[in-house]
């Protein structure tokens, strides 16, 4: 016990000595003593730099656009050059740079061409086309306004509109077809019967009924990836909408205005095809990441029937116009003997950028 209380002792006379030492020496003192803060100057810039900075930054910004304005003219005449391939009997075929594809006659049901046109996949805002065909069947009065609101415009990434809004279901449907407006395309899903959630379940329903087993849908829009279908249904789809003239003629629209609430809203078609001198009936195109650039269309054959060309998951944007034209030339040039089987001569039209 003693030893013990010494060894607390001698603890405590050892911790109070170094105490003294520390406060006491005037050595330390000196360290621990606070330093002045150094004096802060406020650097000023001047004019000639900032205008240097701002010309630096244009001439950057000039650059770029340079450079993707050559790579997207690299992209166009790439694509402009049709490719072709022999298929298992030797019959020279179209090689399409895209991960599906079909021309279908839906006069008569036959599949002129197909590339993996029964391979599910992401499809974008291809969907829109089944959200203008359910809207319809629902008749209904297309001169009603509605309000748009901001769950409306939350993440919709493409749109025209703005909160607040008021537009008719018309205005609203051509938003959806021609702007491909994300936005405009969740207006018409709340504000059809039941809401959201009943309107994708028509949606379903629908797809059911026109026999696109290799279709589902999970939101109006075509933002989330899962929203899948395939080529081939795809274009059975593209065939029935385009055979309702409310949405043809929506579809074959390049520009239209919108009159919302105190402004109007000019909007251009997303498809390129309008813009050439092929005869459009409808179409509609698509993209998000996992989908790659999508197309479908339903075109006229001069003297004859009509086809549905659908593209789906090309590289970029000009790559999914120029397939569906040569795919289109080439069934064309074979229905009229215009194409055999080494022989390969078609006019591409000029699609504008």
């Amino acid at each position: 016990m003693k030893l013990r209380r010494f060894v607390r002792f001698s603890q405590r006379g050892i911790l109070a000595a170094g105490l003294v030492c520390a406060v006491g020496s005037p050595a330390l003192a000196q360290t621990t003593k606070a330093k002045p803060a150094p004096k802060t100057t406020s650097a000023k810039i001047s004019a000639p730099t900032i205008r240097t900075s701002v010309a630096r930054a244009r001439a950057a910004a000039r650059a770029r656009a340079a450079a993707a304005a050559r790579v997207k003219q690299s992209q166009q005449r790439e694509a402009a050059s049709p490719k072709f391939k022999r298929d298992a009997s030797g019959n020279l075929v179209p090689d399409v740079r895209a991960a599906a594809s079909i021309v279908f006659n839906p006069k008569t049901g036959e599949v002129l061409y197909e590339e993996n046109s029964h391979e599910t996949r992401s499809i974008a805002s291809l969907t829109k086309i089944m959200t203008a065909v359910t809207f319809l069947a629902d008749d209904p009065d297309l001169n009603t306004k509605v309000k748009v609101t901001r769950e409306d415009m939350l993440h919709a990434s493409t749109t025209h509109l703005k909160a607040g809004d008021e537009v008719t279901l018309d205005g609203i449907l051509h938003l959806t077809l021609i702007a491909s407006d994300n936005a405009a395309a969740r207006v018409l899903a709340r504000t059809s019967e039941g809401g959201t959630a009943a309107f994708v379940g028509r949606m379903n329903d629908m797809a059911k009924q026109l026999g696109l087993s290799d279709t589902h849908y999970f939101d109006p829009s075509g933002l989330v990836d899962t929203n899948v279908s395939s080529a081939y249904d795809i274009s059975h789809l593209i065939s029935f909408a385009a055979s309702d003239p409310r949405l043809s003629a929506i579809m074959r629209t390049a520009e239209y205005v919108v009159q919302a609430t105190q402004r109007q809203i000019p909007i251009h078609s997303t498809n390129k095809l309008l813009s050439t001198d092929m005869d459009v009936i409808g179409g509609k195109t698509g993209f998000i990441a996992k989908a790659g650039y999508c197309l479908a269309t339903l075109l006229q054959v001069p003297q004859g029937s009509q086809v549905a060309v659908v593209v789906l998951g090309a590289a970029n944007s000009a790559t999914r116009f120029w397939e569906a034209r040569h795919l289109f030339d080439w069934v064309v040039g074979k229905g009229s003997g215009i194409i055999g089987d080494d022989d390969v001569r078609v006019t591409p039209a000029i699609i504008k950028r």
